[in-house]
């Protein structure tokens, strides 16, 4: 279901649910009964998840002003063992 707004020249604004690309060019008000014309407006987009929408501002954020670092993160977690066939392998 998709929503759609319409505009009465009476009462105003009021938005519909129909399904997609089902909209009627005119609806009843849902007010007055008087014949409402479909307004077409920006899509209401939603923008994820909290971390997604955190990652997204953030990146919005630091487009301006960026974030200077002294040095690399600090590894977060215990290393995983190495695996037993690549134990043998130099190490850096």
């Amino acid at each position: 279901m998709a929503t759609y707004g319409y505009r009465c020249p009476r009462d105003g604004d009021f938005d519909v649910s129909f399904p997609i690309g089902a909209a009627a060019a005119r609806v009843p008000c849902r007010v007055c009964g008087g014949e409402a014309a479909r307004v077409y407006t920006a899509p209401l987009l939603g923008r994820g998840s909290g971390p997604l929408a955190a990652h997204i501002e953030r990146t919005q954020r630091s487009a301006e002003t960026p974030d200077v670092v002294s040095r690399p993160p600090a590894r977060v977690g215990p290393r995983r063992p190495a695996h037993p066939a690549t134990a043998r392998l130099p190490k850096p």
